[in-house]
């Protein structure tokens, strides 16, 4: 069973987080929380599928899934000054988000590192329905 955990991704997929890597700064889980402790206008974005983010989350984050945060996120993060952090699974979808987020405009995005897998592993605060 713990093989679903460590999926192969594809090349192409690979390729698009590689080239938005390139383009994206990341943050990791201790950064991220540092950053949510000096400043409570960071805002903390889980960018997973609906059913990922019900199972389990960090605590503090919202939820904006990657198929409609380009849809949305000028309703919920008027400001595009205001630092956001988004997560994922792994820290993929995230970077490509991220990516996305800067051609928006957003000036002060980054991707966490790791995502959900290493926020959980690091025993920081999670929530769950």
């Amino acid at each position: 069973m713990e093989a679903a955990n460590h999926m192969k991704h594809s090349e192409g997929f690979l390729k698009l987080v590689n080239d938005a890597k390139a383009r994206i700064r990341e943050v990791t889980v201790a950064e991220t929380r540092e950053r949510m402790k000096a400043n409570d206008g960071v805002r903390l974005i889980d960018v997973r599928e609906d059913n990922e983010w019900q199972l389990g989350r960090a605590a503090g984050s919202s939820h904006l899934g990657k198929g409609i945060i380009e849809r949305d996120i000028e309703k919920q993060v008027p400001d595009k000054t205001t630092e956001v952090i988004l997560y994922c699974g792994g820290g993929f979808r995230s970077a490509l988000a991220a990516d996305v987020l800067q051609q928006m405009g957003y000036t002060n995005v980054y991707s966490m590192a790791g995502g959900w897998k290493a926020w959980r592993d690091s025993g920081a605060s999670i929530e769950s329905e």
